[in-house]
């Protein structure tokens, strides 16, 4: 057991809902695409924007086998444990509960 499984259960979360979470918090909204849109302008020679100067969502969520590995306690790379992170910082947000670090979970 990993020490992110060991927090998942102490916490009753289950880890469908923590990809459903990730899926939310990572996709991209209307905002992210005139964000990328502004760059590109921007990056072409036109003005930079304060759109531009904004960073835009990855519009990748955890997927399946990371989440599975995270949970095996197998490496995972940085992005994948920060996506890990957000997800469950926003399902204990729901439950009234204090954030934890990147520590706590790996």
């Amino acid at each position: 057991m990993s020490k992110l499984s060991d927090f998942l259960a102490r916490e009753k979360i289950d880890p469908r809902r923590l990809s459903a979470t990730s899926h939310a918090l990572e996709s991209l909204t209307f905002e992210d695409r005139a964000i990328k849109t502004a760059r590109l302008k921007a990056k072409a020679g036109g003005e930079k924007s304060e759109l531009a100067a904004k960073k835009p969502r990855s519009g990748r969520p955890v997927t399946p086998r990371q989440l599975t590995d995270a949970l095996a306690g197998s490496t995972v790379t940085g992005p994948t444990k920060h996506k890990v992170l957000r997800a469950v910082n926003k399902l204990l947000a729901n439950k009234k509960k204090a954030e934890v670090g990147l520590k706590d979970l790996f």
